[in-house]
């Protein structure tokens, strides 16, 4: 009786370790692997794109000078009708041959007068008398126009006020095999993730008279997220929307000191990578 009694329990216990390696087995086959990190050139932890919109003065004479004694490169979206652009054309084509990126900013700069506090819409320039097909045409020619400037096909294309509805309906899904990526609308200035980062439509930081310790918060903020920050100037140290020169320069300083943290390249060269990365994550839930 002993025996046998003993016989039992080695088959109860062989049979409770098989059970436990099965149920082990399973867990494993259900478990899902983790998301694989977004990946940076270089190692970096972020990346960040300086990009000035308007064509002004103030980025040729202060923002620019900036950039080239750090070693980092800018973004210029030109709105092609700005008289900074035909008074000072072999100054922009000169920034565009030392590696920053010439962008669309459309013709005329039409933004809806739809809204509240737009009185300063002129009327022929208004985005919600201005037909999508004319819009369309007009951003497509600037392309050509910025061409002839800097020898680029590839582009990238900024919606002047973030406005994205022309008379008709929205014009910026015609232009998408126009440009590798579009910067429009209004949304978190440092993604959370950036597989939910849509390149026809990513969302910016438009600082105005921010310091410089406020910006480079954001890009710690990016640096902890693993994601990015686009910033969209206008004026520096002067014009419109303006931010001092001092906090750009220590903004940009603090870039050139921490490359090995954080990638700071052009909007079209960053996007490319966002592209391409984007394809081996997997797609963000809908």
């Amino acid at each position: 009786m002993h025996h046998f009694l003993a016989r039992r329990a080695r088959r109860f216990v062989g049979a409770a370790l098989f059970a436990a390696v099965c149920v082990t087995f399973a867990s494993a086959a259900h478990e899902v692997a983790p998301a694989p990190a977004f990946a940076w050139p270089g190692g970096a932890r972020a990346a960040v794109s300086l990009a000035y919109d308007d064509a002004l003065d103030s980025q040729l004479d202060n923002a620019l000078p900036t950039l080239d004694r750090h070693g980092v490169k800018g973004t210029f979206y030109l709105q092609l009708s700005s008289p900074p652009v035909a008074a000072r054309l072999r100054e922009w084509r000169a920034a565009a041959a030392r590696g920053h990126e010439l962008g669309n900013h459309s013709l005329f700069h039409q933004c809806s007068g739809a809204f509240p506090d737009r009185g300063w819409v002129v009327a022929h320039r208004d985005l919600a008398t201005t037909s999508r097909e004319q819009m369309v045409d007009q951003v497509v020619l600037a392309n050509t126009m910025l061409e002839a400037i800097d020898g680029q096909r590839e582009r990238t294309y900024t919606a002047p006020c973030g406005d994205v509805q022309a008379l008709g309906g929205a014009y910026l899904p015609a232009l998408h095999p126009a440009f590798v990526a579009i910067k429009a609308g209004h949304g978190p200035g440092v993604p959370a993730s950036m597989a939910a980062v849509d390149p026809y439509a990513v969302a910016s930081v438009g600082p105005v008279g921010s310091s410089g310790a406020e910006l480079i918060a954001l890009v710690e903020q990016a640096v902890a997220r693993g994601t990015m920050v686009a910033f969209t100037f206008h004026g520096i140290g002067g014009d419109h929307l303006s931010v001092p020169s001092k906090a750009h320069e220590e903004l940009v300083r603090y870039l050139a000191a921490h490359r090995d943290v954080v990638w700071t390249d052009t909007f079209l060269n960053i996007m490319k990578h966002v592209r391409r990365e984007q394809t081996r994550l997997p797609r963000p839930a809908p």
